[in-house]
């Protein structure tokens, strides 16, 4: 992002006041651009703000959500240890002079009796959310083809809990329009369908792969990588480079490609959730590269799962 003066943004912690707030922006004639993200920001993020700044047009205030979703967190997973900075978020957003607020709810979730998360019997699912009794938070918005497959396989809740809060987030601050990453690829696309079914008036902006100096994908839970395990996770970004060149050559057969990338990520010590190679929209499979695809991957190194993709825009 380029240099910028310095410009403190507005922390706001209350939902009515949020959705006041953005009135407020667009009665002056500001469109509203919502940037979704769970803290602990890197340039990643920040290439998000841009992204929503020139997707305006025009003059726009930017808001940036900093709430780690309790709802996509299956309780086997990270949530206790996800890694936040807040006091350094705000430095970062500050830096970029484009960002006009910071909506950093304390809970965004009714909870149950005595302050307990409470449980909805959905499919199964049970999430860090979730608890045995109580009259609590119990609505769920679900994407039901798109959040089957890729990380939906071994994260049941994540894309319940992914849609639910976002829709929770366009409701309260009433974007006109929101950016998302295309490291999260999967996530992209089921906010890009819950959009055009459910009828939000909403651009949504998908925004490149930042990546570090050595290739690997800018994630907040990189932090948690020894350096070890950080030189071993770069065969994910190159194993991805090589298959798409391999497909631009024309070695094009899907399970080729996903053989080679997990023999790759294996000898490097990795270990796969997943190798898949989808359609672009739909993440159907796809047995050869004749259309436009994404090679989607997701290891474990150590104690951290990492994710990573690559588009491929062959028509032939």
């Amino acid at each position: 992002m380029a240099p910028a003066a310095a410009h403190e943004p507005e922390v706001i912690r209350d939902k009515a006041a949020m959705r006041a707030w953005s009135r407020r922006r667009r009665a002056e004639g500001k469109a509203v651009a919502l940037v979704p993200t769970m803290g602990f920001l890197h340039e990643g993020h920040l290439s998000l703000v841009s992204a929503a700044v020139a997707a305006a047009g025009g003059p726009v205030a930017v808001v940036v959500s900093i709430y780690v979703n309790p709802s996509q967190f299956a309780p086997t997973e990270d949530l206790a240890t996800y890694p936040s900075d807040f006091a350094g978020d705000l430095g970062k957003l500050a830096a970029t002079g484009a960002v006009a607020a910071v909506f950093c709810p304390p809970d965004l979730y009714v909870r149950g009796s005595a302050g307990h998360p409470v449980a909805g019997v959905s499919g199964g699912a049970v999430s860090c959310l979730e608890d045995a009794c109580g009259h609590a938070h119990e609505t769920w918005v679900r994407v039901e083809q798109l959040e089957k497959g890729l990380c939906g396989s071994s994260r049941p809740v994540f894309f319940r809990g992914v849609a639910t809060v976002v829709a929770k987030l366009f409701n309260i601050v009433e974007p006109d329009i929101a950016a998302f990453g295309k490291k999260d690829y999967q996530q992209w696309r089921v906010i890009c369908r819950m959009v055009r079914d459910l009828d939000f008036a909403i651009k949504i902006i998908g925004s490149e792969i930042v990546r570090e100096a050595d290739g690997l994908a800018m994630s907040s839970r990189n932090v948690h990588l020894s350096c070890e395990e950080r030189e071993k996770a770069l065969s994910i970004s190159r194993s991805l480079v090589n298959a798409r060149t391999a497909a631009l050559n024309g070695n094009n057969h899907s399970q080729q490609i996903k053989d080679q990338i997990v023999q790759t990520l294996e000898e490097a010590g990795g270990q796969v959730d997943y190798v898949e190679v989808v359609e672009q929209e739909s993440l159907t499979p796809v047995k050869r590269i004749d259309r436009p695809a994404v090679i989607c991957v997701a290891a474990w190194f150590g104690k951290v799962r990492l994710i990573d993709n690559i588009e491929i825009q062959t028509t032939s």
